[in-house]
């Protein structure tokens, strides 16, 4: 091998890069020194460019294509380099290969709920999350405002501040359309190439584009969901009428087949709602329910009188009487019943001394007062 041929095959002559990653979207070409064959080849595949940067300068941005690094190929580096004409010795030259393709399926949403204010609910809140797509319109640009000097530079790396972006964006047009919350879900594809439209105009400063962007769900926060959903259901029901009387059969129903869940309370209830249910079922006048006066009310019957006990009384040996409480009453102060006299009443156990019975203890602790003059 001479010379010349070891010299030759020291630098590079076949430049290209071939990604094996999902994510990557500028990777450095690594060479010692950056030592580029002049003459060397350079295969730029479909959904790539390749960037030069010439002593710290972007020089030349090479698309699809194999290409030949000859002076009349880098017009813009041979400007730099003042090659008039043709050379055999290698250059030093820093080369990117940028991927164009898009990037799919990013996720974007609302860390914080945006605050609107609604035509029917007045000031409130929501959150909205949803999918878009990035790629590189601008290599040359993208290269410069972001990548830098990145050897290999991954859409992780970018992906937070573009999701800052469409937030921002998002938020805005959101709070500015006026369309209520309850139509967002069949406006969303409208709202969509909005937010899309003023991205594109945001990215392409830094070299990018929005070629897709989908909001997926607008939702209001737990508090409103639950309140809307009772609208809802009020709505559904439609007689509120029936309404009652069906969950109130629902819930006795239910009481009935879980009689340990609730004990007497569970029964207690389910008589409440069966009364309830038959107030709402009583006949129904041509102007709704019949009033109270109008029903047809049933006589109630006066409880039985209470039965007076009549009392026996021992005097001598001999069973005198039936008499009344209040005849016996008359009796102590006439000196004819006294606390130690027996008495008896149908249910009472055997014969007992007046002052033993708690009915006729009293009949002694009443006194007339002293007579006049005394």
């Amino acid at each position: 091998m001479g010379i010349f041929d070891f010299l030759t095959g020291e630098f590079i002559d076949v430049i290209h890069w071939v990604d094996d990653t999902r994510d990557t979207m500028v990777w450095r070409f690594e060479r010692e020194d950056h030592e580029i064959k002049y003459g060397a080849k350079l295969t730029v595949r479909e959904s790539q460019a390749a960037v030069f940067i010439h002593e710290g300068q972007l020089a030349d941005v090479f698309t699809p294509g194999l290409y030949m690094l000859e002076t009349n190929n880098m017009p813009i580096m041979t400007t730099l380099q003042h090659w008039d004409h043709g050379f055999q010795s290698p250059f030093k030259s820093e080369i990117y290969f940028v991927n164009t393709s898009r990037f799919t399926d990013l996720k974007w949403g609302t860390k914080n709920p945006i605050m609107l204010r609604d035509p029917e609910f007045g000031p409130t809140r929501i959150r909205a999350f949803g999918t878009y797509s990035v790629r590189v319109a601008d290599a040359a640009k993208f290269l410069t405002e972001i990548v830098g000097t990145d050897g290999e530079f991954t859409m992780d790396e970018i992906s937070y501040q573009v999701r800052n972006i469409i937030v921002q964006s998002f938020s805005r047009i959101i709070a500015g359309a006026g369309i209520p919350v309850l139509d967002m879900a069949a406006n969303t594809a409208d709202l969509g190439k909005l937010v899309a439209a003023e991205l594109s105009t945001v990215v392409a400063e830094y070299g990018l584009s929005i070629p897709e962007f989908y909001i997926e769900n607008i939702s209001l926060p737990p508090a409103v969901e639950e309140a809307l959903d009772k609208r809802t259901s009020m709505g559904v029901a439609g007689d509120l009428g029936k309404f009652t009387q069906y969950s109130a059969a629902e819930a006795m129903t239910a009481a009935a087949n879980n009689p340990n869940g609730g004990g007497g309370m569970g029964a207690g209830l389910g008589m409440g709602m069966g009364m309830a249910m038959a107030q709402q079922m009583q006949p129904q006048g041509p102007w709704g329910a019949m009033p109270a006066a109008a029903a047809p009310v049933a006589p109630v019957a006066p409880p039985p009188p209470p039965v007076e006990k009549v009392w026996h009384i021992d005097e001598n040996g001999e069973t005198k009487g039936p008499y009344s409480k209040a005849a016996l009453g008359r009796m102590t102060i006439d000196g004819g019943l006294s606390r130690d006299t027996h008495v008896w009443t149908a249910g009472q156990d055997g014969w007992k001394k007046a002052g033993d019975v708690q009915e006729l203890a009293q009949l002694f602790t009443i006194l007339p007062p002293p007579p006049p003059g005394a």
